[in-house]
């Protein structure tokens, strides 16, 4: 059989088991296993169903290794914030969404003790209520983390499933807000700052370092023994490893992150004010904005229409008469009972209702118009003019949001409709192989 390496590319509505086989340069990819992801409720909050996913991991890897035999090696990627607690090797559940709002009270506390400003010269983080480090601080209020000895972020402890090792990999780790511009490790005068346990903050590891191999039983269950590696674990890293150029790109999917890569963290007042962030990439940094993305669209056809696709629903919404825009970034759409009605009451009383269509092409004008905002923020503070951006991910597809994007922001779109995330996954797996 034919070598490959395999990507667990988990996003926040779906995961995917890419096969790559690497030809004369090229990686060629072949999907061999889909899962459904999402957020759940339990005890009125938020949480993902991480057993499921470790689950429906280690069932991709045995539809890869019955396929195709056994990966030269394994690298998991998925969305970054969120993480397991452990005591030992023992999970400590529930593991919360980034969507859930218990950190309300807790942003304010972090900021009485580290101010934002003072945070983000260190950090170089964009504010987001769900950022990892109030998400810790939270459960430090709550005491959820008395006698817990470890913090994995998703893909480390997909990974410590697999293989029964812990490793801290950096991309991922530079979300949590948590970790050093300037050095690239956890701050710890920021740790110390806010009481939090040092032991959690451990020294990071980079993309291409090897993990281990799969546990026996794990071995067993998928018919097959092979290692796990890291990759850029955060998705977003990935997929701007399968980015070629230096230009600006939006990594388009349930969120649509906007930016641009750096030599060197920007931490200025003007990308503070603007709420830019800082974020680790392979020998670079990512500084880049998040924007609200598809998730306005999901949560629309969710409730909306669930069993119309994608396709008729954009040409549907390009038919459209509505010139209504709300900003993609208001906080009332991160997780609203009711997209429709959040999206509805930003509009002024008395006017004429708003049809099915009428929802979608607001989702897709208000993206495109956020897309201009941040783009000329970006040109601002950069101090460079663009007059192109590549989109990458599911979000590429969708050729009306490609046109609106273009007219709006009056740049030319380099639409690359790939599974640009897995291909970066697989990039730097091969890298590693080559270079051994």
């Amino acid at each position: 059989m034919k070598k490959y390496y395999l990507a667990i590319d988990i996003g926040a509505s779906s995961g995917r088991h890419i096969a790559g086989f690497a030809d004369k340069g090229d990686i060629f990819t072949q999907e061999v296993y889909r899962f459904p992801n999402g957020v759940k409720e339990e005890g009125g909050h938020l949480v993902w169903d991480i057993d499921g996913i470790c689950r429906h991991v280690v069932a991709g890897i045995r539809s890869a290794v019955e396929r195709y035999g056994e990966p030269l090696s394994v690298a998991i990627d998925t969305w970054g914030v969120d993480y397991v607690l452990m005591k030992g090797d023992v999970p400590i559940y529930p593991c919360y969404a980034y969507r859930d709002d218990r950190t309300a009270a807790a942003t304010e506390a972090v900021h009485a003790r580290v101010p934002f400003k003072e945070l983000y010269a260190r950090t170089g983080i964009q504010f987001q209520p769900f950022n990892t480090i109030y998400q810790l601080f939270d459960d430090l209020q709550k005491g959820r983390l008395d006698g817990v000895t470890d913090m994995l972020m998703i893909p480390e402890y997909i990974a410590f499933m697999l293989t029964g090792t812990k490793k801290r990999e950096y991309t991922n780790a530079t979300t949590t807000g948590l970790v050093n511009a300037q050095s690239g490790c956890f701050d710890e005068e920021v740790v110390s700052a806010l009481g939090l346990p040092k032991e959690l903050f451990p020294s990071l590891s980079m993309p291409g370092e090897t993990v281990g191999k799969l546990r026996p039983e794990i071995a067993a269950a998928v018919g097959g023994q092979t290692e796990v590696v890291l990759c850029a674990t955060h998705d977003t890293a990935s997929a701007v490893e399968a980015i070629e150029g230096e230009g600006p790109y939006i990594s388009s999917g349930t969120w649509s992150l906007l930016g641009v890569k750096t030599e060197r963290a920007l931490t200025d007042e003007n990308s503070r004010r603007a709420n830019w962030s800082n974020e680790g990439g392979v020998g670079y940094v990512r500084y880049q904005k998040n924007i609200m993305g598809l998730w306005l669209v999901q949560s629309l056809r969710r409730e909306l229409c669930p069993d119309k696709d994608f396709g008729t629903i954009a040409a549907e919404a390009r038919a459209s008469a509505f010139d209504g825009v709300v900003d993609v970034n208001d906080n009332i759409f991160l997780a609203p009972d009711s997209m429709a009605e959040a999206i509805s009451s930003r509009f002024a009383e008395g006017g004429k209702p708003m049809s099915e269509s009428d929802f979608f092409r607001c989702a897709f004008l208000s993206l495109a118009h956020g897309y201009k905002l941040a783009l000329d923020e970006l040109s601002s503070n950069v101090g460079k003019r663009f007059d192109a951006l590549t989109i990458v991910g599911g979000g590429a597809k969708n050729a009306f949001l490609n046109q609106l994007t273009e007219e709006i922001c009056k740049v030319k779109v380099n639409a690359l409709p790939i599974e640009a995330t897995a291909i970066g996954n697989l990039k730097i797996q091969k890298e590693r192989y080559d270079n051994e």
